[in-house]
């Protein structure tokens, strides 16, 4: 079982080899804002959107398509998990604390562009989702001047765990049909 923090490097390491300027912070925040929002990431259209956000329009070689959609289906089914086991896509704790929150604000701001592929009009959504996006905007402009203590880690982890609990508020009002299955996962039979 890989490890998330060598899930993270092993991800940005391919991500880099295959020509991205994205990091798997990135990506990861986008596709998860994407299925949150409600967004399809079924058939190929959702890869040439994805393509224009990560990769200047140019196609996805096999291996990138192939690991995006395994990225997507993961996102989705880690959503849906009743035991609360979605997890955001970041650097493991051994990284300095400045290269996490850099990580960090890259993830929801990639968060919140796959987020408004879906949803451009937060008028109808629930009070707390509202807030919620809110919030996510405000974390999203954070400066990052760190001071390397315990108060700045805790502070870390307490944001990294608004914004898993957010991404699941957010996917459970817009992500999932009545059934709570990913409206991104819908087959026709």
């Amino acid at each position: 079982m890989t490890s998330s923090s060598q899930r993270y490097d092993r991800l940005s390491e391919f991500f880099e080899r295959q020509g991205l300027l994205s990091s798997a912070a990135e990506v990861h925040g986008l596709l998860t804002g994407m299925v949150a929002g409600g967004a399809s990431v079924t058939g190929d259209e959702w890869l040439l959107l994805l393509s224009d956000l990560i990769h200047e329009g140019q196609p996805f070689s096999s291996e990138v398509k192939d690991q995006v959609k395994e990225l997507a289906g993961e996102a989705c089914a880690s959503l849906r998990d009743p035991d609360l086991g979605f997890q955001l896509l970041l650097p493991g704790d051994h990284e300095p604390l400045y290269e996490r929150l850099q990580a960090l604000t890259a993830w929801v701001q990639s968060f919140l562009v796959g987020f408004g592929v879906n949803q451009t009009n937060l008028a109808g959504l629930s009070a707390d989702l509202r807030e919620a996006i809110d919030d996510m905007v405000e974390i999203a402009k954070l400066e990052i001047e760190v001071e390397d203590d315990e108060d700045a880690e805790r502070a870390y982890f307490e944001i990294m765990e608004y914004l898993r609990i957010s991404s699941m508020l957010c996917f459970n009002e817009l992500g999932q049909d009545g059934n709570g299955e990913c409206k991104t996962n819908k087959t026709l039979h």
